[in-house]
């Protein structure tokens, strides 16, 4: 799982997504397992063994597609793992974090820190039989655009997709 953000493709830089994609308009991305639309934005999902849900300890990948945005948001979920195993998986995350967009700030959720300057958060969840997941979030510059347009039509802003994922209850 380190090894999957860590690598120079995977963890956000001011213009790339992770995985070697970029933000903005999509031109190819790999067949997804599932596709969910509603108003401007497509979610496609990649399930683990899927590029780019390929690294050992990914159970998945979602991909926001925004209409006139492009891809604008990459969240990765890793498998689930032992609360034992949580520093040895959390670390290499969060220090590489640290290298490319400094210190990160607490969020207002549990075990959840924020590199604003990345669009970047990282966040710990626990997970039945006392296990632990991590979750990482990364969004493009046109975000707060693609939301904006997401509420107008839908509703509700882009963000409710992501809510029930990072809620820190245990099971």
């Amino acid at each position: 799982m380190a090894l999957l953000w860590m690598s120079s493709t995977a963890f956000t830089q001011a213009s790339e997504a992770p995985f070697g994609l970029s933000w903005g308009p999509v031109t190819t991305v790999p067949k997804p397992s599932m596709a969910d639309r509603e108003a401007n934005i497509t979610a496609l999902f990649y399930v683990h063994g899927q590029p780019p849900a390929s690294g050992p300890d990914t159970q998945q990948v979602v991909l926001e597609v925004c209409q006139d945005e492009g891809l604008q948001q990459v969240i990765w979920v890793s498998q689930d793992f032992p609360e034992a195993e949580l520093s040895a998986r959390y670390e290499p995350i969060y220090q590489e974090g640290v290298r490319r967009h400094g210190e990160p700030v607490k969020d207002s959720r549990p075990e959840t820190v924020v590199w604003p300057e990345g669009h970047t958060l990282l966040a710990v969840r626990s997970v039945e039989g006392g296990r632990k997941r991590l979750i990482m979030i990364a969004t493009g510059d046109q975000y707060e655009k693609c939301s904006a347009a997401h509420e107008a039509g839908a509703g509700h802003p882009a963000t409710v997709h992501t809510s029930a994922l990072l809620e820190a209850t245990t099971p």
